[in-house]
């Protein structure tokens, strides 16, 4: 998988680093995670990584579209690798917890706004927000995580 990372950073004109290659990783491995959660899975295997280092690698895999920011309302913003499609995502209310939605099949519906104000538009950012079903079966003087 490192070489596919390799590939993908080498596609954008990004130098391979290990701190991009770790802050890859991460994301592989734990999609919708904080900046803070980055940065302690990156130090978990690297301790020598800053956490300025952190946050510019995530910028920059940002900037270049491997990675793709969200920031629900409210919500601290998350990372993922899941990039260049039309997905949404769902939102635990009580949680936090975040999930991938994929948008419809064939014609995506979410990109037909009912009046487009001349934009062309090329992407919907929806949110689904509710209650996980951890969140549901937690006896209610559990509180929130």
């Amino acid at each position: 998988m490192t070489s596919d990372f390799e590939a993908q950073l080498r596609a954008v004109s990004l130098r391979v680093t290990r701190p991009r290659l770790a802050v890859l990783a991460a994301l592989r491995d734990h999609p919708h995670v904080d900046t803070d959660t980055v940065i302690a899975l990156v130090r978990a295997d690297h301790p020598a990584v800053s956490h300025q280092a952190v946050y510019d690698v995530l910028r920059a895999l940002t900037d270049t579209g491997l990675v793709r920011r969200i920031q629900p309302a409210g919500v601290t913003a998350r990372y993922e690798m899941r990039v260049r499609d039309n997905h949404h995502h769902v939102v635990c209310r009580s949680c936090g917890e975040i999930a991938d939605v994929d948008c419809a099949v064939g014609n995506a519906p979410c990109l037909t706004a009912s009046h487009d104000h001349g934009f062309v538009i090329d992407e919907a950012e929806v949110v689904y927000w509710g209650t996980c079903p951890e969140c549901l079966t937690r006896p209610e003087e559990e509180g929130t995580r």
